[in-house]
């Protein structure tokens, strides 16, 4: 007979479900996740996985809705009125978050694309996804006057989060020279 868990037991083990699926998915990918040892992980049976997710496919889309909405908080952080220390602050809480999940460079990965081919239409017909124009959205909707085209600085802040693509052959800490071209820059691009 299977075992029965409380609100606060299903709350607790969706939740681990969903921090192991991510730490697994940055780790090793989706089509490497295995059911088997996140539910080991967690405590689990793989029957009882069921019972908190349809499938893999409904675990991995939750995964991504809680990494689309740390994003989204993030982009709340922005003050209305940004000066160019919020500017770069905020780039810098990005590039973290996106150095933590992988997900910049494995958006265009066979194995993400494995993910989204088998990912719930529903859900990817709902999805917020994540905004190829985050930074055109965000960034440049404040009061501060560019010193050059919109399009060249969106160009130099995507180069500047590319340096995620190539960290392991920077030779340096990648975050920190993320840093020093960000500060650098940043006094170019805004008045």
């Amino acid at each position: 007979m299977a075992r029965s868990f409380s609100e606060t037991e299903k709350d607790n083990i969706r939740n681990k479900l969903i921090n192991e699926c991510e730490n697994s998915w940055v780790a090793i990918g989706y089509k490497n996740t295995k059911i088997d040892e996140l539910c080991s992980k967690v405590g689990i049976s793989k029957g009882a996985f069921y019972s908190f997710f349809d499938s893999k496919e409904h675990l991995f889309c939750r995964v991504f809705d809680v990494f689309q909405e740390r994003h989204k908080a993030l982009e709340e952080t922005l003050p209305k009125f940004p000066v160019k220390e919020d500017i770069s602050h905020m780039m810098k809480q990005l590039y973290l978050e996106y150095d933590k999940t992988n997900i910049l460079t494995q958006r265009n990965s066979p194995d993400f694309i494995s993910f989204l081919n088998r990912a719930p239409k529903e859900w990817i017909e709902k999805s917020l996804k994540i905004s190829k124009n985050f930074i055109a959205d965000n960034i440049f909707n404040s009061n501060l006057k560019l010193k050059m085209s919109k399009e060249k600085a969106i160009g130099i802040f995507n180069a500047l989060l590319a340096i995620l693509t190539s960290k392991d052959i920077i030779g340096y800490d990648h975050f920190e020279v993320f840093c020093t071209l960000l500060d650098s820059v940043i006094n170019e691009i805004y008045e």
